[in-house]
């Protein structure tokens, strides 16, 4: 099993076989989550709080340690128990990257269009592209910083060699630029309009999106 570190981009890099010992411990603090998320739901009788966000967490272990299948399963309980989560950015990479894996191409390419609308400078940063400016709105500095400090993921890791270049495409599509087109010109537009009808029309415009891809 390969195991990575964090490289001086933020980004894990390969490294050294995991041992089996390491994959343990990681297992190990999957199932530590999974049974804490089950607790969170008997204590809230039968509804999930969880306002410590321990849901986001384990698709980046599973990822750690190329647990693809595991990964699938647990989105599928996640999508089963958070239906309406919104997410963030890397969560949704996550999923495009899992469902990549297990050859389910739909799912990861209405992930990555997730990811985009959460946090739109993620895909290049993940390929070592410039990251643009689109939006600039209160949220981008935040999201520019994100994705240059705190994401995990890069082409560079062999692992995703093959993700990348389908990304590449999927990015360079029609199907893509015409949602991210889309997209990016509803956000310009909330920047500026005040009028309350007119925001609440955009925003169900920006989430109709996803519903019609």
């Amino acid at each position: 099993m390969v195991d990575f570190f964090l490289g001086e981009e933020g980004n894990y890099v390969e490294t050294i076989f995991m041992t089996e010992k390491q994959e343990e411990r990681v297992r190990a603090k999957i199932k530590k989550i999974r049974s804490a998320l089950s607790a969170d739901k008997r204590f809230h009788g039968g509804y999930f709080d969880d306002s410590r966000g321990l849901r986001y967490m384990p698709p980046e272990l599973y990822l750690r340690i190329n647990d693809y299948k595991g990964a699938a399963r647990y989105f599928k309980w996640f999508d089963k128990n958070f239906p309406d989560d919104i997410g963030y950015g890397m969560f949704w990479f996550e999923y495009a990257i899992s469902s990549f894996k297990n050859k389910k191409m739909e799912i990861a390419e209405k992930s990555i269009l997730k990811s985009f609308m959460a946090n739109d400078y993620l895909i290049e940063q993940f390929l070592g592209l410039p990251l643009k400016d689109r939006i600039n709105n209160e949220r981008s500095e935040w999201h520019r910083k994100q994705a240059i400090e705190n994401f995990l993921y890069s082409e560079e890791n062999p692992e995703f060699a093959e993700f990348s270049i389908w990304l590449k495409n999927f990015i360079e599509s029609s199907e893509f630029l015409n949602f991210s087109n889309k997209y990016v010109d509803i956000e310009i537009k909330l920047k500026t309009e005040t009028e309350v009808s007119k925001r609440s029309a955009l925003l169900n415009k920006s989430r109709q999106l996803l519903d019609d891809y």
